[in-house]
């Protein structure tokens, strides 16, 4: 069979249309928010608990799903959760109150929490440690690529066909995709695409398992290492951020900002646009450091997360400004900002456990993370309505600053070697 050059850059392209697919159904209540809460008489703590039992879902199975990818492999799991994902999403439509909502809400994240766990085992096992980043950066584009087109596409079809089209083409995607998933992935040991050379880069570029330990960990040995909570307490304090502009925003508009739905469709998508830029700056600056600065690969990574929480200072400030398009600027540094930190983050799960391990350890990561935006929306939905939306976005800024110092607190001695390994026999 005919060998396709540059194969894992395009393994990683199907994961982030899969990305895509993932918010794009995810986000589609963030766009409908203000007329759901008419339609469906919901208040705004109401809504919260709408979201928060997406978050709930998401934040239990995140490190089961991790689990399961690890055991039964990318293949069949990602395919599987895609397709549960889907079917959920369909079924919004069918929702008749703010309770029926979140019981569709919460199996919706029970399945789309597969999507970051699967991303990062995917990185862990096609690339070398050097274009670890970026392929991270790339694949983490989807997140905010979902986010972007929600808005538009979302708005198009809740007014032209009803809002229970939005849900219903936003989730049928799934089952297209997770269609394409199990017919072309394979893993790079198995894959008959993929060329000798490439395979071998693949392998020499990586750190060998032996050095981090032979096999896999059992759960407990993950967690008690110091570099996953690392990990795990830098997510948890930038995962607010994130949650908050994708269920929050159209929303904050709607009600501080007193636009309409069309609007929202016109300009909710531009902090995402931005979050896509930084996710990608984020991976490229990485290996920048490496080579100009010759700073460690660990370190390397570290840097532009210290350098994404000081940015996150700006979307802080959003309640100081008037017009609501300085607002939705500083929102596009927030975006631009944290999917910078989210690159990098995500992308040490890769650096400092072994492919067996990545899934277990991105999915409870991820679980914390989940816990941070969990807590502070449902502190959104009790507080907004009476003291505003601006000391909230204050205390998003510094929740970065905080993750940030104690990343850097928490990675201190731990180190990974990013230079390939000696070439093997075969290769010689």
């Amino acid at each position: 069979m005919k060998t396709v050059i540059g194969l894992r850059w395009w393994i990683i392209a199907l994961v982030c249309v899969g990305t895509i697919v993932n918010y794009l159904s995810r986000n589609a209540l963030g766009v409908m928010a203000s007329e759901l809460k008419t339609l469906l008489n919901m208040s705004t703590q109401q809504y919260s608990y709408v979201v928060a039992a997406f978050q709930v879902g998401y934040t239990v199975m995140q490190p089961v799903c991790g689990l399961i990818i690890d055991v039964i492999g990318l293949r069949l799991g990602f395919a599987l959760f895609a397709c549960l994902w889907s079917a959920t999403g369909m079924l919004h439509g069918l929702a008749t109150g703010w309770m029926s909502l979140a019981a569709l809400r919460g199996l919706m994240g029970l399945s789309e929490a597969v999507a970051i766990p699967a991303g990062m085992k995917v990185v862990a096992e096609w690339f070398p440690n050097r274009e670890k980043s970026v392929a991270v950066g790339y694949f983490n584009a989807g997140t905010s690529l979902g986010s972007l087109f929600a808005p538009p596409l979302v708005v198009f079809l809740s007014l032209r066909y009803g809002w229970q089209s939005a849900f219903a083409v936003t989730g049928a995607m799934g089952f297209v995709w997770a269609a394409f998933w199990y017919w072309l992935y394979r893993s790079p040991a198995q894959h008959p695409r993929i060329g000798d050379e490439e395979r071998r880069a693949i392998i020499d570029g990586q750190t060998p398992v032996s050095a981090q330990g032979q096999g896999k960990r059992r759960i407990r040995e993950v967690l008690s290492t110091r570099r996953f909570w690392a990990i795990a307490q830098a997510r948890f304090f930038a995962e607010p951020a994130w949650q908050t502009f994708s269920f929050w925003i159209p929303l904050y508009l709607v009600s501080e900002r007193h636009m309409d739905l069309k609007q929202i469709a016109m300009f909710a998508w531009l902090p995402f646009l931005a979050a896509d830029l930084g996710g990608l700056f984020g991976g490229y600056l990485s290996p920048f450091l490496m080579k100009r600065l010759r700073m460690p690969l660990v370190w390397s990574r570290i840097a532009g997360v210290v350098l994404g929480a000081f940015m996150m200072i700006g979307p802080a400030c959003i309640g100081l400004v008037a017009s609501p398009y300085e607002a939705i600027a500083l929102f596009c540094v927030g975006g631009f900002a944290h999917q910078m930190i989210s690159a990098l983050v995500n992308t040490l799960a890769a650096d400092v456990f072994e492919p067996g391990e990545v899934g277990t350890a991105a999915g409870f990561a991820g679980m914390a993370a989940w816990i941070g935006g969990l807590g502070f929306s449902l502190v959104v939905g009790a507080l907004a309505d009476s003291i505003g939306y601006s000391p909230l976005f204050v205390a998003l800024g510094a929740f970065d600053l905080i993750g940030a110092a104690l990343l850097v607190i928490l990675m201190r001695g731990i180190s990974v070697d990013a230079t390939p390994r000696a070439p093997s026999a075969h290769a010689a």
